[in-house]
């Protein structure tokens, strides 16, 4: 396990680093997760073996450090994770991003492009949404104040968002989960898809083919994204496919 000082109070960032060749590969996960759970086994897949591979848990997540003063903005996040990177000797990665992570990916890219060669985004979010508590998702999290979050909120979402994404929510701070939702279901301004579309490195959006058409493709094409829908898969598309996943990853990287 690595890790590395990000904030004045010394909280770490940590992360799981498999070796290989430069450049850099960045993987990061999405609200609630890890990115050693969610990406070890792709990263080790031969179509993307063989690449220094970070799999960064963000502050609040995972294996990172849990600060409660901490506001877990996406520029906060893609600050902290910035400090990481430069520690860690990973300027111009490639990064992959899920859900969240994506989001954060993006602003990262913007906030400090030396650190960004390249993003595949999986089934990122690019748009705001509407809490809504009748989801158990991020829009249900962020249907909650902060005060009835963490008094028992938490445990009612704990109830509907299933074992799977419970055995990695778990892990994360309830303060650090509320206040990423929260960011989450706001967005930025601009949007992290207007981000996305006037960045000027190559990027790819993973997306799982039962969703149908991606809202925007056609606009995201425009200005030089690549979309890639994905067979047999939900949101974990890493998980629920890892070869397809790898097909599509290795491709976007090759191509761009």
């Amino acid at each position: 396990m690595h890790s590395a000082v990000v904030t004045p109070r010394d909280d770490r960032i940590r992360w799981v680093e498999l070796p290989g060749e430069q450049p850099s590969r960045v993987y990061l996960h999405g609200l609630g997760a890890t990115s050693p759970a969610y990406f070890a086994a792709v990263a080790v897949h031969p179509l993307l073996a063989g690449r220094r591979s970070l799999l960064v848990d963000l502050l609040g997540h995972g294996h990172s450090d849990r600060p409660e003063d901490f506001p877990y903005t996406f520029e906060a996040h893609a600050d902290a994770l910035a400090s990481a990177l430069h520690q860690a000797g990973a300027e111009g990665a490639e990064v992959i991003a899920h859900s969240m992570g994506g989001a954060v990916a993006v602003v990262l890219a913007v906030r400090h492009p030396a650190l960004v060669s390249r993003l595949v985004l999986v089934d990122a979010n690019l748009d705001a949404l509407r809490p809504d508590r009748r989801t158990a998702g991020s829009g249900g999290i962020a249907s909650y104040t902060e005060e009835e979050f963490l008094a028992d909120g938490w445990a009612r979402i704990a109830d509907r968002v299933g074992p799977h994404w419970w055995s990695t929510m778990r892990l994360t701070g309830r303060t650090a989960l509320y206040r990423s939702a929260v960011h989450l279901a706001a967005g930025t301004t601009p949007g992290i898809r207007e981000l996305l579309s006037a960045l000027e490195i190559p990027r790819a959006c993973l997306v799982p083919e039962a969703d149908g058409p991606l809202p925007g493709a056609d606009v995201l094409r425009a200005a030089g994204v690549t979309v890639v829908p994905i067979a047999d898969c939900g949101h974990n598309i890493m998980l629920d496919n890892p070869d397809g996943f790898a097909r599509a990853t290795a491709e976007a990287l090759r191509v761009a």
